[in-house]
């Protein structure tokens, strides 16, 4: 599996890098850098209201829960996988069985009719 896919940050926004978005929630950016940020945040609502929750809460906070979510997807994904190639074609004993017998009896039909001509 790609790494990429496993990451809940990766991609997920293309004009800044996360890097800077965790800079700018600790505070640790330029002036210049921060109007940056701040002018992406006012064209992107959505950003902007998941930043602002994001410095309500303590950054350390933050990249646990980060590590924590990438943790769990990891874990949910691998079992998905696991589910779906187990899923693919179950083999069972008693299917095999049935299946050969049903052949064997038709075959056994088959020529019973076909020597009774």
């Amino acid at each position: 599996m790609h790494e990429d896919l496993l990451n809940i940050l990766s991609d997920s926004n293309k004009d800044i890098d996360n890097q800077k978005l965790m800079d700018y929630i600790s505070g640790k950016l330029s002036a210049e850098q921060k109007h940056e940020v701040e002018k992406w945040m006012i064209d992107n609502p959505f950003f902007n209201e998941a930043v602002e929750g994001l410095q309500a809460s303590d950054v350390k906070n933050v990249s646990a829960k980060v590590e924590e979510i990438n943790a769990a997807l990891r874990k949910y994904l691998k079992l998905r996988k696991v589910r779906r190639e187990k899923d693919l074609f179950p083999v069972n004993m008693w299917t095999i069985v049935a299946v050969l017998f049903i052949l064997i009896l038709a075959v056994v039909v088959y020529l019973i009719l076909h020597y009774m001509r």
